[in-house]
């Protein structure tokens, strides 16, 4: 109905006709902010709302705008800001009553971190959903590490898995033997406090204890560690070191390229 229809007067939204904001579910990418997309950037500088988890870096929480509310919905391995439905409630809520929200997430939405879960929800409320991808630490850690997942004379296949599987899911563990022989190159994330587990696993399916390994830990950010090894004594220099989360594993024979790469 426009202003003539009836008869001059600016209609009123009602509280179930008024237009929604928008959720962004935005990547931040592993922690360099020279890796954050320009599309993403501009997000966060006019965002009305950032809801982040507690992997995004200092240095992308510094580019949202001043004027945002800025909510810390972080979750550490037995320290829990906010529990997942209580993100996404806030997420809808947050949605009702500003333009643009955006929920900042480390690396890519989709990838292990929580994105499709979110999105699905979103939808079912109504509420209108934009992804923005972002680069997954699972391939940015090892290039700066220069641990290159593909190589012609190493690897021409790598498989993504999670080494922190969550409670209920669809099926009860992942198939660490199909894993064994599925590819080349392995990547796990969130595996450091499973390793021992992942490891026996491994070398049970027919991994040999000279495999090499690779643990990289804040991988792309000035603090960025790494440890070399091998799979039948990466347990050990684990403990021995103090090696801890988060960190990316890698495991195969592109890990021999990390010795070329520091010897430059």
């Amino acid at each position: 109905m426009n202003r003539e229809d009836n008869g001059g007067q600016d209609a009123h939204p009602t509280e179930d006709t008024r237009c929604l904001g928008k959720v962004y579910l935005v990547g931040a990418g592993p922690g360099d902010p020279g890796l954050m997309t320009l599309k993403g950037k501009g997000l966060l500088e006019c965002a009305d709302v950032v809801i982040y988890d507690a992997l995004v870096s200092p240095a992308i929480v510094a580019m949202i705008n001043p004027e945002a509310e800025k909510i810390d919905a972080g979750k550490r391995r037995g320290r829990h800001s906010m529990i997942q439905d209580e993100t996404t409630q806030l997420l809808i809520a947050k949605a009702q009553d500003n333009a643009i929200v955006v929920r900042l997430k480390g690396g890519d939405p989709f990838i292990f971190g929580r994105g499709g879960e979110e999105m699905e929800e979103l939808v079912e409320a109504g509420i209108p959903v934009e992804v923005v991808p972002g680069i997954t630490s699972g391939i940015a850690a090892p290039a700066y590490a220069g641990i290159p997942l593909t190589h012609r004379l190493y690897s021409s296949s790598v498989t993504f898995v999670t080494g922190h599987e969550a409670a209920g899911k669809y099926r009860p563990a992942v198939n660490w033997n199909a894993i064994a022989h599925g590819s080349e190159t392995i990547v796990i994330y969130m595996g450091i406090h499973n390793l021992p587990y992942i490891v026996e696993q491994l070398t049970k399916a027919g991994l040999g204890l000279e495999t090499p390994i690779a643990l990289v830990r804040w991988g792309t950010r000035p603090d960025q560690e790494e440890l070399i090894g091998k799979l039948g004594t990466i347990v050990e220099q684990v403990e021995t070191t103090g090696f801890g989360a988060p960190a990316i594993v890698v495991i195969g024979a592109v890990v021999k390229m990390h010795a070329l790469f520091h010897n430059l």
